[in-house]
This record gives C-alpha cells, sequence and structure tokens, in this order.
C-alpha cells in the first residue's frame, strides 16, 4: 500500500484540488446557510400563535360613509360568497359565523383585588381552519365549559394602556389562561352560564373565537332563528403573490385584515429567494464534483501504467482505488468542517441583527441543517467512491 501512495503523491495537482476544497466549500456553505437562514427568519413571517394555519387571510368589505349613516351592514350575500369561492385563486373558503345573542363575562383575581366585567361577543369559523386538538377545541350541548381564543392585541392594550395607568399588576398569557371567566348570556327568551377557558392568543383573527359547534348550538338555543350575513371570511389561496387578488378586491371593494396579503407575499419571495440560493449553492457544488472527478481522472491517467503494473502483479482495483478514495473522503470531510465552521460564524453576526430587530423572534437549532450536511457529505462521498472504483475496474478490463 505505502508503494500506491508513492504513486499517488507523485503526480498530485495542489491547485487542482485546493480549486475543488474551495468550490465546494463555497457551494456547501450556500447550501447550508440558505437552508438554516430561512430556519431562522420563518417565524418572522408567520404567526405566534400555532392554532391559526399560515395561509390563510381574513376578508372583509371597506366600510363606505353611507353604510356608516345608514346603518346598513357590510355583510357579505350568499351570491358574493359563491363568487368569491369560485374565483381560481381560491383554495378553500370559510365563514365568520357571529353570535346572535347577548353575551357578559366577569373575570376576578381576589388575592390582587381585579375584578372586570364586560359586554361581549363571540364568532367562530370552520373547525379545518383551525388547527388545535380536537379534544380542546370542542363543545357539546350540556357542556359547562366553552374554550375561547383571543386577539392577542386585547392583552396588550390591557397591560401597556389600562393596568399601566392604574397601577395594576401586568398579565401575561399563562396567567390569563388559567383564570376562568364567567359566561353569561341570554337571548330568545333564555339565559345560560358557563365558565370560559382561554386556549390560545391570537396575532392574526381580531376577534373572540369559540368552536364552530357551540355557536351552531347556541344560535339556534339563544338566538331568533333569523339568517346572519357573514361580514367577514376566511380564504386560503393557492399563490398570495397572485396580482388577480390584488384586481379582484379592488374592484369588489374587499379588504384584508392587517394586510395579510402582503404579509404571504413576503413569505414567497422569501421562499422563492432561498430556492434561488439553495439551486445556485447546488449548482457550485455540482460543478466542484466535477472538478474533483476531474483531477482524480488526471491523476489516475497519469499513473495509469503503473496502475496496470499493480494490477498485474496482484493488487485487487478495490486495494488501488483505495488511497484515492481516502484522498477524496478526506478532503469532503475537511470541506464539511470548514463549512459548520463558516456557517456558525455567519449565523452568530445575522442573529445579532435578528434580535435587534425583532426582540420577540424564536431562534432554533440547527439540527436539521446538520443533518443536511451530513446528507450531502454521504451522498458526495459515495459518488466519489464509486465512480473512482469504476475508473481503477476500467483499467483493470482493458488490461486483462
Amino acid at each position: 500500500m505505502k508503494l500506491v501512495w508513492k504513486l499517488l503523491r507523485q503526480h498530485i495537482s495542489i491547485g487542482q484540488f485546493a480549486g475543488f476544497t474551495l468550490a465546494n466549500l463555497i457551494g456547501l456553505v450556500i447550501i447550508l446557510l440558505g437552508f438554516q437562514f430561512y430556519q431562522d427568519v420563518s417565524s418572522i413571517f408567520s404567526s405566534r400563535e400555532s392554532f391559526m394555519k399560515k395561509d390563510y387571510i381574513v376578508v372583509t368589505k371597506q366600510v363606505q360613509a353611507v353604510s356608516a349613516l345608514t346603518g346598513k351592514g357590510n355583510s357579505f350575500t350568499t351570491s358574493e360568497i359563491k363568487d368569491l369561492e369560485t374565483q381560481p385563486f381560491t383554495r378553500s373558503l370559510g365563514l365568520f359565523q357571529p353570535a346572535d345573542f347577548s353575551i357578559s363575562a366577569s373575570m376576578g383575581m381576589k388575592n390582587v383585588g381585579i375584578q372586570f366585567s364586560t359586554e361581549m361577543f363571540f364568532e367562530s369559523v370552520p373547525n379545518e381552519f383551525v388547527d388545535y386538538d380536537s379534544s380542546q377545541w370542542n363543545f357539546q350541548p350540556g357542556d359547562d365549559f366553552i374554550p375561547i381564543i383571543l386577539p392577542r392585541n386585547y392583552l396588550n392594550l390591557y397591560n401597556f394602556g389600562f393596568a399601566q395607568t392604574r397601577g395594576l399588576p401586568k398579565l401575561s398569557e399563562n396567567i390569563i389562561s388559567m383564570i376562568s371567566l364567567d359566561i353569561s348570556i341570554k337571548g330568545h327568551g333564555k339565559s345560560g352560564h358557563y365558565q370560559g377557558k382561554i386556549v390560545g392568543f391570537s396575532n392574526r383573527l381580531n376577534t373572540i373565537l369559540v368552536p364552530q359547534s357551540f355557536l351552531d348550538w347556541a344560535n339556534v338555543e339563544f338566538g331568533s332563528g333569523e339568517q346572519v350575513h357573514p361580514s367577514r371570511l376566511i380564504l386560503e389561496v393557492y399563490n398570495p403573490t397572485d396580482d388577480r387578488i390584488v384586481k379582484y378586491f379592488q374592484a369588489k371593494g374587499y379588504e384584508t385584515e392587517d394586510d395579510k396579503l402582503d404579509q404571504g407575499k413576503t413569505t414567497w419571495f422569501l421562499k422563492i429567494v432561498v430556492g434561488i440560493v439553495l439551486g445556485v449553492g447546488v449548482l457550485i457544488t455540482v460543478l466542484a464534483f466535477y472538478i474533483l472527478m476531474l483531477s482524480i481522472y488526471l491523476l489516475v491517467q497519469k499513473n495509469a501504467e503503473k496502475l496496470e503494473n499493480l494490477l498485474l502483479i496482484g493488487y485487487s482495483p478495490s486495494r488501488v482505488a483505495y488511497p484515492y478514495q481516502l484522498l477524496t473522503l478526506g478532503l469532503n470531510a475537511i470541506v464539511l468542517v470548514l463549512a459548520f465552521l463558516v456557517l456558525m460564524i455567519v449565523r452568530k453576526y445575522y442573529l445579532e441583527i435578528l434580535e435587534t430587530l425583532y426582540p420577540d423572534i424564536i431562534i432554533g437549532g440547527i439540527g436539521k441543517t446538520v443533518l443536511v450536511g451530513l446528507f450531502l457529505f454521504v451522498v458526495v462521498s459515495f459518488l466519489n467512491m464509486w465512480v473512482i472504483h469504476r475508473k481503477i475496474a476500467f483499467i483493470w478490463k482493458r488490461k486483462g
């Protein structure tokens, strides 16, 4: 084996292998950095709540001056709903169902001397639009427990407005979730008392959300029985960057709450940019693979006569190919380690910027990126070793 190593060292081109190492390092860093960057920043463009699927937008009608003065509502008619549902950009459509009865709620914490009582409202959306544990997000007639999802800005208004000016303690989401609400319902000559439990907070829905099963039952039990047209729709589109959505909304006078359509566009463009970056990284890695193969081929070709002699005197093709395979494996391992080091340095730099701009950003680990790097290392190394073995085997067959 020492003889094979001596032959190998005679014609090694440091420049060729350095070029492969550099090209492969650049390609691998681009792939890993692009993948990790997307993992780190995706939480900025997605909602913090886990129960709301991120591709949905809430559609409302523009409030016109005439409607405000005459008291005419901005509800969606059946024909308008069907028309929106049949548009080519629509994947699925759901209705906000309002409560057709009066609701009041009280909440108190005697140990700190806080007692609240207020009129409120309920709305619901179909369960397929709410990604929450079905065992908790459910209601059956006879239950005295109602799960509730609140807008997060309600809590912010209390903490940074009411509580701060009154000298009251601020409440975290965990504390609020442990507080039980006393819900009183009246309507159609009937009344009922229930316990409400806040199970989540939403950045995307500016409403007090309860299960669809509860409102279906309560509107029959306490409502007037009249059909209530929804004033808001929840819409899932195929492509949030589709300009037909904006044109359609402008023509119909529709709006999206909190510019969620723009946020969807940002997320869509982020995915496109990351995809392009990853594509460039893969292309550079493939080119680096060919540079290495070309270098190995030239190295083998220069030593072809001596390798043939080694094969003739009893060396097997696998044994002759082993030094070349070990060389490529070592180069790939060096590239992988250097790529991880570069990734950690660059990630530390951009995370400092992101945490300054977005203090609430949720930063994950690099476990998935490490797995991607190891996967690429295994695949590229296997291909390198397989191609080298084929080249040596070809020389052996040709000599035979």
